[in-house]
């Protein structure tokens, strides 16, 4: 039987995919190979999953032929700039099928670096991940099917939420959820400071905004209400929070978000061009 997956990238999310596929029980180290070209990195991953073949780059000498069992693929986790030379190295070793995580590549580009029958379905998680809590965008390419996309779906679901949207979508996606924990992190950043400029210790002003944050997002969760009618119902009238929504409002912070979207969303359109 060959291996499940080829991971190309052994990185964060290289790695965080790995931990979830693994914990979830959708495959076991022997069914994994990792291609990572750092040795601190190759050592990291077969220490943490023993069994896990890791292997130093995707070259003939190092892939054997039908590594990759029927039902099988890659997924690329590198940098956007060696994405279209990785493609080219899978190709080389006979892979057709790529779930690609690469931030602002378009999924034409990278079917133009493999076989003429290779499928791509290209995706945008969040660094939530890490955790097994990542919200996933999933879009096939010009010759994905529905099981590719199933297939995708099983291998990103381990680490989260899987969400399907055509592709011209992604760079929308890119700009609130692959960009918008840094976004929710400054909000974290600046309350804690804020807490410790009204007398709080830092560390009581820590624990108040993580324990904030992670009830307010089950709270939106579980409850279905929309946000606005969560915001409203603990906002009395002449209260302390309309004194504070009050000032947020006033530095225009809502228009600061929306702008902020605006401008990722532009810039992995660039990126991608």
């Amino acid at each position: 039987m060959g291996a499940k997956l080829l991971v190309v990238g052994g990185g964060k999310m290289g790695s965080a995919l790995l931990t979830g596929l693994v914990a979830s029980g959708w495959a076991t180290p022997g069914e994994l190979v990792v291609a990572e070209p750092d040795p601190q990195r190759r050592a990291a991953l077969a220490a943490e999953h023993p069994g896990l073949s890791v292997i130093e780059a995707v070259t003939p000498d190092r892939v054997a032929p039908g590594l990759l069992g029927p039902e099988g693929g890659a997924l690329l986790a590198v940098k956007p700039d060696v994405a279209e030379s990785a493609c080219r190295q899978l190709a080389a070793v006979g892979v057709t099928r790529v779930l690609s995580i690469v931030a602002g590549i378009a999924s034409l580009r990278l079917e133009a670096c493999l076989p003429a029958d290779a499928v791509v379905v290209r995706a945008m998680p969040n660094t939530p991940a890490l955790v097994g809590a990542g919200v996933t965008v999933v879009s096939g390419g010009e010759r994905a099917t529905a099981a590719d996309l199933d297939w995708a779906e099983g291998v990103l679901g381990a680490v989260g939420t899987v969400v399907r949207l055509p592709e011209r979508q992604l760079d929308a996606v890119t700009g609130v959820s692959g960009c918008g924990p840094a976004y929710l992190f400054l909000v974290a950043e600046s309350l804690i400071e804020a807490g410790v400029l009204v007398g709080l210790s830092r560390e009581v002003s820590r624990t108040l905004v993580v324990g904030t944050l992670l009830g307010s997002a089950r709270l939106l969760a579980e409850t279905g209400e929309a946000p606005e009618t969560l915001r409203a119902a603990v906002t009395s009238p002449g209260g302390a929070t309309a004194a504070g929504v009050r000032t947020l409002e006033a530095r225009a912070v809502r228009s600061a978000f929306v702008e902020a979207v605006a401008s990722a969303t532009e810039r992995s359109r660039n990126l991608g061009r």
